[in-house]
């Protein structure tokens, strides 16, 4: 790390020590009650905070990782992950929002993948892919694979335009999510609501706009807009 960018962290740092957020953590040194878990992809483009304008600690419960899982296998059983199960079972934390975001690189590698069997060579990050990889091949039956290798190769930024196959699959690994997370008893009480971050016009014209596109399960849009109200329907679209 260059001495620059240490010291632009540490400006930054001394910035928020001054800002108003960092004057609420008084109220809040002796526990936490976030209303909501957000899981995202872990990607330097979508800020968790960023994208529902939270500037305010102790309302957002924060787990990100490759291709926003919400799931691991302990013991040969598969079980909500650590860090979302750990605010719903013992912060008060009611909500659940599953992020993913066009352009996953993390689904663009499952599906190279699934296609080509072309697997990331560090070890993490080939088992992370290899978590995704299951969705993606399902995803590809349930969605359609097409003439997608013609236009759509799960790499090429340039291909991620509209209703590509990667965001495609992208959208069917928000839902899948989505239901593995309502299958478990610790979000058996959770609302748990699926989004795509949308930064490539796949959904609209507004980059950073977020779209709901599952709540509890529940998929029709006309369902979802009756959900969000007519002052958020633009933000209910589908691209399966």
């Amino acid at each position: 790390m260059t001495r620059e960018l240490l010291a632009e962290l540490l400006d930054g740092n001394d910035d928020h020590v001054g800002s108003a957020a960092a004057g609420e953590l008084a109220a809040r040194r002796d526990g936490q009650r976030p209303p909501v878990v957000s899981v995202c992809c872990s990607d330097s483009r979508v800020s968790q905070e960023g994208m529902w304008s939270v500037d305010r600690p102790g309302f957002l419960f924060t787990a990100g990782n490759i291709g926003n899982r919400v799931s691991d296998v302990v013991d040969g059983e598969r079980v909500l992950s650590g860090s979302v199960a750990y605010p719903l079972a013992h912060a008060d934390t009611g909500v659940l929002a599953v992020v993913g975001h066009t352009g996953c690189g993390a689904v663009g590698a499952a599906l190279a993948a699934v296609r080509d069997a072309a697997v990331p060579e560090e070890p993490g990050v080939r088992a992370d892919v290899a978590e995704l990889a299951p969705i993606v091949e399902s995803g590809l039956a349930a969605v359609g694979d097409g003439n997608a290798a013609a236009n759509d190769d799960g790499n090429a930024a340039a291909n991620d335009g509209g209703g590509s196959l990667r965001n495609r699959l992208v959208e069917y690994n928000v839902h899948e999510q989505v239901a593995v997370a309502r299958g478990t008893e610790t979000a058996a009480d959770a609302d748990v609501y699926g989004f795509v971050y949308d930064f490539h016009g796949a959904y609209g014209d507004r980059d950073g706009a977020t779209y709901l596109v599952n709540a509890n399960g529940e998929r029709d849009p006309d369902a979802l807009r009756g959900l969000v109200g007519p002052g958020h329907a633009d933000n209910v679209v589908t691209l399966l």
